[in-house]
């Protein structure tokens, strides 16, 4: 990354900055200051999101992000949010913005207002003995989750700048010492769950329902029009249920593993956020666990579904202090059929169909997964081979379709995959032929050339270690942020 003189305007400082959260007072947050670091180099900024703001980035300096989001300098005041959560199942009281802080608020060409939010800036009062900051490979794998998810097409949040700060960190996680980072988030809002649950706990329904018409005039403009605040209220619910059950449905079909879902790493938005120890799975395995320390498998691929689920269950107790619980039960009782549409949808799209009949669209689907969960081949590369291979032949010759596949295939699988070869070939027949360049190119748009898996990561990682060589990651950056070629 180039240097160049920081200007007197700094366009990332001249932005107009709206106290949307800010103008809410003080019982959401505390004011905090951001921590001072021995050395600042920026290692990636998000050109992408840089126009989102309006900016040509040609006119932002990496002086400019390092003064910004490196040196916190020029801009204040910095919010620790407040919130609660449960935590693998149980109620934690004592959480917060314990290494970050709310950095500021600003509107994008969009129209839409997006949050700036820091990670590793340092401590405050809900760091709880820990040092508040981020090592820089956990903001590496935030860059790479962040940019992989949003091109694939998952609502996420993305990461704006990381930057290397200077020091050695200790973990019990990482070989340690190891070095230390700032990352800056960028998403539509860090109000959480949990952010709910706190106040539910300190019985303060009064800003339940004042956080609650601020989340529907900023996030949730179709519902902002009922005037009955019942009404109004009930309508967020259903439609938070909704996005939570597409998000779900879009890291699933992805491969995804999120690994830490509780409470308080719930967008309030139905944002996917907060990167720790995620995983894409090679192999599909339902019972596929990202993180270490997850020992149940709690948090597995699998349970995400029935996971996010509850947490919706959970967000009732504080909302019902300002709502009516039965009416949101209703509306939570759609969730998992909403869920198996939006996944549907999702898998039919890999499987190369738009608009397949529905009985037909569940019936190929649920033959795919049957078959991938008996067949030892890995979950993309299978989709991929199928984009790869595809022939319209296929729909006039079904023995043609993965005909190289069943040659090799194992022969205790055989029988799966002969199966799976007439539902696909009924699922072709169904479409006019005249339709078999659309299935070409929807597998091509949905299946993607390179996945981040975790050997994926650890490959940059160590020239990153061992000889500061980004180009490696800069090159699977590239890779990631156009996955389908």
């Amino acid at each position: 990354m180039t240097s160049t003189t920081v200007s007197a305007a700094n366009p990332l400082l001249t932005l107009e900055y709206l106290p949307a959260l800010e103008a809410l007072g003080n019982d959401f947050y505390d004011v905090v200051d951001a921590a001072e670091f021995p050395q600042h180099r920026l290692r990636f900024r998000n050109d992408d999101l840089v126009r989102r703001l309006g900016l040509d980035p040609a006119q932002v300096s990496d002086d400019h992000f390092i003064e910004a989001f490196g040196k916190f300098q020029g801009r204040e005041p910095f919010l620790a949010l407040r919130y609660h959560g449960y935590q693998f199942g149980e109620y934690n009281p004592f959480l917060g913005d314990g290494r970050g802080f709310l950095y500021g608020q600003v509107r994008g060409t969009d129209g839409e207002l997006y949050d700036f939010g820091t990670k590793g800036s340092g401590t405050t009062p809900y760091s709880r003995g820990g040092d508040g900051r981020l090592t820089l490979k956990g903001g590496v794998r935030e860059v790479l989750a962040s940019e992989a998810l949003h091109a694939l097409g998952v609502n996420t949040s993305r990461t704006f700048s990381l930057v290397e700060t200077g020091e050695a960190l200790w973990r019990g996680d990482e070989p340690s010492p190891t070095r230390s980072s700032v990352m800056v988030r960028f998403s539509r809002s860090h109000i959480r769950f949990g952010t709910f649950e706190r106040l539910e706990y300190h019985n303060q329904p009064d800003l339940i329902a004042k956080l609650l018409e601020h989340v529907i005039d900023v996030y949730y403009p179709g519902v902002r029009l009922f005037t009955d605040p019942q009404e109004r209220f009930l309508r967020f619910y259903d439609e938070l249920v909704d996005r939570v059950a597409q998000l779900v449905a879009q890291w699933m079909a992805v491969g995804f593993c999120h690994a830490v879902l509780n409470t308080d790493n719930m967008s309030i938005t139905g944002e996917s956020f907060d990167y720790g120890p995620y995983a894409f799975m090679d192999k599909y395995d339902r019972r596929f666990t990202a993180a270490y320390f997850d020992y149940a498998g709690r948090y597995s691929y699998g349970n995400q579904p029935i996971i996010c689920q509850m947490n919706l269950k959970a967000l009732q107790k504080p909302l019902r202090l300002v709502m009516p619980e039965a009416e949101m039960e209703q509306y939570l009782a759609q969730y998992k059929t909403r869920y198996l549409a939006y996944y549907h949808e999702r898998m039919q799209h890999k499987l190369g169909f738009a608009d397949l009949p529905a009985e037909l669209a569940e019936a190929i689907v649920n033959q795919t997964l049957e078959l991938l969960d008996a067949v030892e081949v890995g979950y993309h590369s299978f989709f991929l081979a199928l984009a790869q291979q595809f022939t319209p032949q296929w729909r006039s010759a079904a023995e043609q379709i993965f005909a190289t596949t069943m040659q090799a295939s194992d022969p205790a699988a055989t029988a799966l995959l002969e199966a799976w070869q007439q539902g696909y070939h009924r699922c072709l027949k169904a479409l006019p032929e005249s339709a078999m360049p659309m299935v070409a190119q929807c597998l091509r748009d949905n299946n993607p050339q390179t996945v981040l898996l975790r050997p994926e990561i650890e490959a940059i990682w160590e020239p990153i270690t061992l000889e500061d060589d980004w180009q490696p990651f800069y090159e699977l950056l590239g890779r990631i942020q156009q996955p389908f070629g």
